[in-house]
């Protein structure tokens, strides 16, 4: 059964090689169709983000010779951090005018979530939810609201996030002529109940 955990240097390289099999523009249509990530994050920003606490990854542990593979990754972490990427900027003006459960949206109670990505072999095993636990339990004494936002074209990370964690659609805008959902989850809530 895989283990889910903070993220290590270690896993840098395996973290890059699931982004690189999942990266929407690496993929064909047919692909497209399972899922996919569209940012690639370089070594640099990987670490960055790391030394803040916001790689969680899933890995898989050899019984020959107790390797670790990894096989998912969720990245979390400040709107700060999220600016070098102009949509993070684009969405986070947009946040005032949002509602969430009765409660106010902002740079301050908020950071955004993702990507997530799922090694395909490991996908509808239960994975993806103690992943998304585990960030949370990260994250959770920072932030009482995480935001992301899906691609309306990657229904499959739709379903997951709607139907498997509950995340509420809380805005659907278009940025640079693609269409997205901007989602919201409540940090207090587990998702595996």
């Amino acid at each position: 059964m895989p283990q889910t955990r903070t993220a290590k240097p270690s896993d840098i390289p395996g973290i890059l090689a699931l982004q690189s099999r999942n990266l929407l523009s690496n993929l064909s249509e047919a692909e497209q169709k399972n899922g996919f990530v569209t940012t690639a994050f370089t070594v640099a920003q990987i670490e960055v983000l790391m030394a803040d606490g916001g790689v969680f990854v899933a890995v898989e542990t050899s019984a020959k010779d107790q390797t670790e593979t990894v096989i998912g990754y969720a990245f979390a972490g400040s709107w700060a951090y999220f600016a070098q990427w102009p949509i993070f900027p684009f969405m986070l003006a947009r946040l005032p005018a949002l509602d969430f459960d009765g409660r106010v949206i902002a740079e301050a109670n908020s950071f955004q979530y993702g990507p997530v990505c799922v090694d395909a072999a490991y996908r509808g095993l239960g994975v993806f939810p103690r992943l998304f636990e585990t960030m949370r339990l990260g994250m959770c004494e920072r932030y009482p609201i995480g935001v992301t936002f899906i691609n309306r074209l990657n229904p499959h990370s739709y379903h997951a996030h709607t139907k498997k964690l509950g995340m509420t659609v809380i805005d659907e805008f278009e940025f640079n002529g693609r269409p997205y959902y901007g989602l919201a989850f409540d940090m207090a809530r587990s998702v595996l109940g």
